[in-house]
């Protein structure tokens, strides 16, 4: 047979279309032509493919070779197409079986040995591929990867000619699915939280914020522990669903970075550095990429330094902060990340870092003060449900000397201050698993119409949001981030209701003096 049909995948953004890779041989010079949109690196497998076939000891048709890759319209780029174009040629001249082909999608890179190279997006391929009732073969250097998704029948190969015997007449066994418990690395990697002498405030604004995946910022001088606090915050999530981890494992697939099985489902935590690009931050560039808001889908995005990121940089965050998505929109392409992230954030109250400090060692004038805030803009500020001050220690309190104050049980703070990370972590999944039950999202991804249902307000709860919002002139976003705080901070307490003192907790980490720095002062 002269003609050959071989399926394989693309890789757009987290999806990965179908490819179909149509190759017939006719009489003529030999001459190898390829059609459907390839870009350099896909037109360069002429060679790399030739090499391979001869190198595997097979014969490389000496006829005139067209390759039609389908839909035309589908970007195609890298080296991913180079097995499936090889066992297409080899196919049409009778070398491999082609009805055998025809229920297998094929992925993989080809040294000019005839090594089987790993590629980027091997796990959305796979989904893909399980989801169309075909199985899939691709590099051995992706099995880690590859066997993550139930269901799916994939086999890995090493070399072009292992891949022809597997549909001659040396069948290969199946990926065994596997996946790690992932449970024993959490606090691996994370400072525990009852570690972090003081700061009560702020360890109950974490566990609050991990309750209902809130959006957090702090501010306080240099050295009082942002950074710290901060990387203790995935000590206290849960695993992800399955369905959840595979979608962050699939980004982390696109993205080409290395998936471990055993710690599969922990909750992304990125933590990009200040200096990081518009494109680094939402994605995009000439080879569409995720950016860090789509590699944090799921998880955490922290971002240490805050005002030190450029303004536009900052602005770039507060469409996926809303939605939960980035689409990004090139001549070209045009592609939706996933990007539902809480956003942890720390920063410094003035240039120097040392304005409200106890010790009065900031010399910034109002105005240097005030430009330097001018930096986060109000909508960002609007899109964060916590704002907590975190203050110097004094020496008493550093050393652990000083008992917990009035002010601070009071607060309800005393049980999250003391208790370990993983005792805090059963709260937060239990508060969670109440959310989800009652309405499929957690707190901070309600929609207006489900705040309607699941936050009513009783006579004294709404006459105290009235008094707040008026007193902080909070937006109507910030009204009901406030509320949806609210309900968390009841969640955690197991109350059906929101209560006065829960909203009344819930407007204390809304307005800080530190972010109301006037140059009239």
């Amino acid at each position: 047979m002269s003609l050959a049909v071989v399926y394989t995948r693309a890789n757009q953004g987290v999806d990965s279309p179908l490819v179909t890779v149509e190759t017939h041989l006719s009489n003529g010079l030999p001459a190898l032509s390829m059609v459907g949109l390839p870009e350099t690196a896909v037109k360069e497998s002429r060679e790399r493919v030739r090499s391979a076939i001869l190198n595997a000891g097979l014969e490389f048709p000496a006829r005139r070779i067209t390759i039609n890759m389908a839909p035309a319209g589908v970007p195609k780029s890298g080296g991913r197409y180079d097995l499936a174009i090889a066992l297409s040629i080899l196919s049409a001249s009778g070398q491999v079986p082609s009805e055998k082909l025809a229920t297998t999608e094929i992925l993989g890179e080809l040294a000019l040995a005839g090594d089987v190279r790993s590629v980027q997006g091997v796990l959305p391929a796979v989904i893909a591929a399980r989801d169309a009732g075909r199985s899939l073969l691709v590099p051995a250097a992706n099995t880690a990867e590859a066997s993550l998704v139930a269901g799916s029948t994939t086999f890995a190969v090493a070399t072009l000619q292992e891949a022809c015997q597997h549909f001659v007449d040396q069948p290969l066994s199946p990926l065994a699915h596997t996946r790690g418990d992932a449970g024993t690395g959490v606090l691996q990697r994370n400072t525990d939280i009852a570690d972090i002498r003081g700061q009560h405030l702020a360890k109950r604004a974490l566990l609050i914020a991990a309750a209902g995946s809130h959006n957090m910022l702090m501010v306080g001088p240099p050295g009082t522990g942002k950074t710290l606090l901060a990387n203790t915050l995935p000590g206290l999530l849960p695993m992800l669903s399955e369905a959840h981890a595979l979608e962050a494992a699939s980004i982390r697939s696109v993205a080409g970075q290395p998936l471990s099985p055993a710690q599969w489902a922990l909750p992304p935590f990125r933590a990009p550095h200040h200096s990081a690009s518009g494109v680094a931050m939402v994605g995009g560039g000439r080879h569409l990429t995720p950016g860090e808001v789509t590699l944090a889908h799921a998880g955490v995005l922290f971002l240490d330094e805050l005002t030190e990121f450029k303004r536009h940089v900052l602005e770039c965050l507060r469409e996926p902060l809303e939605s939960g998505t980035v689409t990004i929109a090139r001549a070209d392409y045009r592609v939706t990340f996933p990007a539902k992230l809480q956003l942890i954030s720390a920063m410094n109250p003035c240039p120097c870092g040392y304005h409200g400090d106890s010790q009065g060692q900031c010399r910034c004038t109002p105005e240097r003060i005030a430009r330097y805030l001018e930096k986060i803009s109000g909508p960002l500020l609007d899109r964060i449900d916590l704002h907590v001050e975190v203050p110097r220690l004094d020496y008493r309190e550093l050393m652990g000397r000083e008992p917990m104050g009035r002010e601070s049980m009071d607060a309800g703070n005393c049980d999250s201050a003391v208790q370990t990370s993983e005792a805090l972590r059963a709260r937060v999944i239990a508060a969670r698993q109440v959310q989800m039950a009652r309405s499929g999202v957690l707190n901070s991804r309600l929609t207006a119409a489900q705040l309607e249902l699941v936050c009513a307000l009783n006579s004294d709860s709404d006459a105290l949001l009235q008094q707040i919002v008026e007193r902080l002139r909070l937006s109507a976003r910030a009204c009901h981030r406030l509320i949806k705080l609210a309900r968390t901070i009841a969640d955690l307490e197991s109350s059906p209701d929101i209560g006065p003192r829960h909203l009344a907790e819930a407007a204390s980490y809304r307005g800080i003096s530190a972010l109301n720095v006037s140059p009239a002062l």
